[in-house]
């Protein structure tokens, strides 16, 4: 595919509307309205004794508190560990010594540009968080096995956290 054209048509602090129209050498053209999005890094922080740190927080689009793994957006230029390292220490208050990336994908690449890169997160040390005047966080640690009931029960309805911790379940296995 070649990129024919790409006009912006909405621009706010956090992501951008751009209208793109792009053909193959054969003449097929797709035009879509796509989402523009810095990126976002996620992490899945494990500790010592094997339980996963997850963050409440009220998401306004889902109408709905949601358990999530902790993840933020990247700022402009920022590498992905770099924004993963701020981010947790930001919501959570936590560091760590231990970071391997788990996974990268594409949330919904139909319409939204945006990749999520998954971080384990092991050998934490607490501090205080730094949340942002919007966030209202609350954090608790959760073992593998009823963070598989709640999502079988539908009780975590974020895909981030559901591709985060099911990565790391076959990971940890393998």
């Amino acid at each position: 595919m070649k990129l024919l054209s790409s006009k912006e048509r909405y621009r706010t602090k956090i992501f951008r509307v751009t209208h793109d129209k792009a053909v193959d050498p054969d003449g097929f053209t797709i035009e879509r309205d796509i989402v523009r999005h810095s990126g976002s890094a996620v992490m899945l922080a494990v500790d010592s004794r094997r339980r996963i740190l997850l963050v409440r927080q009220y998401r306004l689009p889902a109408r709905a508190n949601l358990w999530e793994l902790p993840a933020g957006r990247l700022d402009s230029g920022e590498k992905p560990l770099d924004a993963a390292k701020r981010e947790l220490r930001e919501e959570t208050g936590y560091t760590a010594r231990r970071w391997e990336k788990l996974l990268e994908f594409y949330p919904s690449p139909g319409y939204v540009g945006e990749k999520m890169t998954v971080f384990l997160v092991r050998e934490l040390t607490a501090g205080p968080s730094e949340q942002m005047d919007d966030e209202r966080i609350t954090m608790e640690w959760f073992p593998p096995g009823q963070l598989d009931r709640m999502i079988r029960r539908g009780e975590i309805l974020d895909g981030k956290t559901i591709a985060g911790y099911l990565a790391w379940r076959q990971w940890k296995r393998g």
